[in-house]
């Protein structure tokens, strides 16, 4: 049971980690010392992404349900739309590299505002 719940633990982080990649730096425009918490994890994430190389979360969550009997992405309602949108079908190195330019490109547009607003 108890590696049920760690694995499903870690799926939910890991769906919160890739949604503070991508809109972190929008908390940048009210706390803007959280840009030194974001800038870091969103390097991690182009690297993730750009590099081909896997989450440790990925195979943290993987030796976990492997612990625990269960198949691997199967499960409940909610672990199944939070597999499903950390891992697409057809998650291609040429899909990889654009989820990391789209991840560049939103976070440079999101901290060119941040940085605009503070010199007003």
């Amino acid at each position: 049971m108890f590696n049920i719940l760690a694995a499903t633990a870690v799926l939910i982080v890991h769906f919160g980690f890739i949604v503070f990649v991508l809109f972190g730096g929008l908390l940048a425009l009210r706390r803007r010392w959280l840009a030194v918490i974001h800038l870091p994890a969103a390097a991690w994430g182009i690297l993730v992404e750009a590099s081909g190389a896997g989450c440790p979360l990925t195979s943290l969550e993987n030796t976990l349900r492997t612990r625990a009997g269960m198949a691997r992405y199967e499960g409940d309602f909610l672990q199944r739309w939070l597999l499903w949108l950390i891992y697409p079908e057809g998650l291609t190195r040429n899909v990889q590299f654009a989820l990391a330019g789209i991840v560049i490109l939103f976070n440079v547009l999101i901290y060119l505002w941040v940085f605009k607003r503070r010199k007003r």
